[in-house]
Formats: C-alpha cells, sequence, structure tokens
C-alpha cells in the first residue's frame, strides 16, 4: 500500500522547530510533498539559511518519513525565506529583510571585528548579507575587509556597494581621504546615516549587519527613528568596566525599542599554542553573567587568538582565512545563534500582529 500526503504530513509533525517551539508542519515549513510509489520528497523551508539545527532537523524529518509502511526512500530538500518583522510603524528599506545592529557601550572590545566575521560567517551559510560601517568618526571596516576603492555610482544616482567575501560593503572610509577628519554634528551625522540606507543600492538582502559606534550616540538614536530594527547584538569582553559600559547599551536599546538579541564575549580566554592552558586574561564570565542578569540571551564566547588581530590588519577575516580555527568556529555558531533569535523576534511580532 502507497504512503499518502496526510501520513508524511502526520509524521513530519514530530519535528519541532526547537526555537519557534512548534512542529514544523504547523508553521508551515513542509512544501511540496511528492509521493511516487516508495519514495517521498518534500521541502523544509526554514525562516534561516544559518539555522543551527538545520542538519538534525533534515535527518530526522527523513528518518520519521522513511519509517512509514511502503516507503522505501525519504529525501527532504532544506530551503530558506528569511523573516521579517515588517515595518512596524517606520519605512521599510526596500529589499532589506532585517537591519542588525552590532554595538557596545565602549571601544576596543572588538565591536568592528565581530560585526565583520558575523557578516562573512551568514554569507557563509548561504545568507544575502551587506554590512554597513555606521562608525563615521573611526570607519574601519574597509581595511578589515581589504577595501582601498572608491564605491562606483549608478546611473539613478545611487552607490553601488563593493562586494567583498559575498557580502556588500558601504562605510565612510571609502568616500574621504584615508588621513582626512570627519568634523561633524549630529544633524549631519544623520543625513549620513539615511543616505547610507536608502541611497545605496543594496538589492534584496536578508540580513544588513550595521557596525555601531562606541557609546550611546546619534547613529543608533538615528536608526532607531528612521528603520525598522530587526534587532541588536551587544559585544563585551570579562571584566566589569566593559561590561558595565555595556549594560548602558543595553538600557539604550530597550528605551529605543529595539529587541536586544544577545550578547556576546569576546576576548574572553586565551589557549597556549604549546602546553594549551586556557588563561582567562580579562577575567571571567563577565557577560554571561550580565546577560542572566538583564534577562537577555548569551550567545557565546570568542577565545583571543592572534590570527583575529592579523586577520583585520590584513583585511583577512579569520572566519574566511581560517575558518576551522576555534575563534572563526565561535563567530560560525555566533552567527546561527543570532539568525534564530531573529527569527524568534520577528515571529513573536508576527505573533502580535495576528492577535491585535
Amino acid at each position: 500500500m502507497s504512503v499518502t500526503k496526510e501520513q508524511v504530513l502526520s509524521a513530519l509533525r514530530a519535528v519541532q522547530d526547537p526555537d519557534l517551539h512548534k512542529d514544523i508542519v504547523s508553521l508551515g515549513f513542509v512544501k511540496d510533498v511528492q509521493v511516487k510509489g516508495g519514495e517521498v520528497d518534500f521541502t523544509i523551508e526554514l525562516t534561516t539559511p544559518a539555522c543551527p539545527v538545520k542538519d538534525e532537523m533534515k535527518a530526522q524529518a527523513e528518518r520519521l518519513v522513511a519509517g512509514l509502511p511502503g516507503v522505501v526512500a525519504a529525501r527532504a530538500r532544506m530551503t530558506a525565506n528569511v523573516s521579517t518583522r515588517g515595518g512596524m510603524g517606520r519605512q521599510q528599506v526596500p529589499g532589506i529583510r532585517n537591519i542588525v545592529a552590532v554595538g557596545a557601550g565602549k571601544g576596543g572590545v572588538g565591536k568592528s571585528t565581530t560585526s565583520v566575521n558575523l557578516a562573512v560567517a551568514l554569507a557563509s551559510k548561504g545568507a544575502r548579507v551587506g554590512l554597513l560601517d555606521g562608525d563615521i568618526y573611526g570607519p574601519n571596516i574597509p581595511q578589515m575587509l581589504g577595501i582601498d576603492s572608491t564605491p562606483e555610482v549608478s546611473a539613478d544616482k545611487r552607490i553601488l556597494p563593493p562586494e567583498v567575501q559575498g557580502i556588500k560593503v558601504i562605510s565612510m572610509g571609502m568616500l574621504v581621504p584615508k588621513d582626512q577628519p570627519i568634523i561633524w554634528r549630529g544633524p549631519m551625522l544623520h543625513g549620513a546615516v539615511q543616505q547610507f540606507m536608502r541611497d545605496v543600492a543594496w538589492g534584496e538582502l536578508d540580513y544588513l549587519i550595521v557596525d555601531l559606534p562606541p557609546g550611546t550616540g546619534d547613529v543608533a538614536l538615528s536608526m532607531a527613528q528612521s528603520v525598522p530594527m530587526a534587532g541588536a547584538v551587544v559585544v563585551t569582553t570579562p571584566q566589569s568596566v566593559s561590561v558595565s559600559d555595556v549594560r548602558k547599551a543595553v538600557g539604550m536599546f530597550r528605551q529605543l525599542s529595539i529587541p536586544v538579541l544577545g550578547v556576546i564575549e569576546n576576548m574572553s580566554y586565551f589557549v597556549c599554542g604549546h602546553c594549551q592552558e586556557r588563561t582567562e586574561i580579562f577575567g571571567n564570565g563577565g557577560g554571561r553573567r550580565m546577560a542572566e542578569e538583564m534577562d537577555i540571551p548569551f550567545l557565546g564566547e570568542v577565545p583571543i587568538d592572534t590570527r583575529v588581530r592579523a586577520g583585520g590588519d590584513e583585511g583577512r577575516p579569520i572566519v574566511a582565512e581560517a575558518p576551522d580555527a576555534p575563534a572563526a568556529k565561535a563567530f560560525l555558531d555566533l552567527a546561527s545563534r543570532v539568525a534564530a533569535q531573529i527569527s524568534i523576534q520577528n515571529a513573536r511580532v508576527l505573533r502580535v500582529i495576528q492577535t491585535a
């Protein structure tokens, strides 16, 4: 007796999305179920290509369907349609599904390094990614990605962002001479942010990562007031001084009604290459404790690795240059967790809209 489509869907209800806490059939993830004799093909469309449990979900789904009477082969095709929270009262940037800020309460914690490697990691997982250098006064992103050219302008007067490491990038550092200081007041910063958002030909993006300047100033306020933000990631180091400042950044995002997707603890520890001894140079666990106290997700730790620094100086991000290095693996895992948190936030907003 041949299996039916209804039996296949019934079996797949046992597969749960661990972040959205519903089965994949109820969530509408299962598409295009094809039954031909004893062979079953179906598609599972996730909310992000960076889903951290994509492979486990595929294996479980195929195993459940293969266990049905009469099935001799079960094949799941994994795709993604990245979710978005919509305009929510602010003008959506055409083509951009999710705008994600990366911020910190102070400089020197590796915020730009984190922004670059998160963007490259998301792109390596199949997402369409852009990176906006929002640090107008200290634009370091071009150096970190090895960009030394000026962007071209299209016939309709839009800036064409260069594409490097699979991501589209724009920065004030590409538009002014390297040693020229930018001495602007707040309204000019607002204008620059608006131009980078709306006058750049971003095309279709799943994620636009925005590297914010340190502190709690004009750029974050300008973005919060003008475009819908999917959320913010905050970066800290373990020591108390850094954590104290990051608390203020979390407070700023909350005051601006930007969801805090989680905390990343950078430079968490160092592992000696000779004796493999772990040394916690800047203390231990400050980011995790802060996340627990402020009731926000702790996304993970990134170890100290000289290749991270060298890659940033030379325009070769560690995620691309040494993907098997512990720090690169940490960034790849963090990218999946950030994507998962975005999907969770978008699902919450959708539920609120549906029940309103």
